[in-house]
């Protein structure tokens, strides 16, 4: 009978080179992102859950990729270490976008009965 470590490590390794090494490092980045946000600040309902769900991985993934894309660090794809360094960049990168989204949607619902006028001058006054 195979050691239980040796077995899961084989597992893993055989899921992640079945996966794609960068994509993986995505996947992963961008869904620890999404269950910490959501751990830290539990979302009011359903639809403030999808909606914090798909901010999060968008953010994670579109600005892990352009952090990488800006800082030349595509060299980090062709070693294991680099694609664990991409994917906690990715993660980072998540982190404030369910934040953004929420303050934006707050700001919004703050503001419902006003008029545009009314709140293009609230934004002129925070900036």
């Amino acid at each position: 009978m195979p050691e239980p470590t040796s077995s899961g490590v084989a597992g893993a390794a055989a899921a992640y080179k079945a996966f794609g090494g960068t994509a993986a490092a995505a996947a992963s980045g961008a869904t620890l992102a999404a269950v910490v946000v959501m751990l830290m600040t539990p979302p009011r309902d359903k639809r403030e859950w999808t909606v914090g769900l798909i901010s999060t991985v968008v953010s994670s993934i579109g600005g892990g990729a352009t952090t990488i894309e800006y800082f030349q660090l595509h060299h980090w794809a062709f070693s294991t270490v680099g694609l664990c360094a991409m994917g906690g960049l990715i993660f980072a990168c998540g982190l404030p976008g369910w934040a953004l989204v929420r303050w934006i949607f707050n700001f919004i619902v703050e503001r419902r009965d006003a008029s545009i006028d009314e709140v293009a001058k609230d934004v002129r006054e925070m900036l």
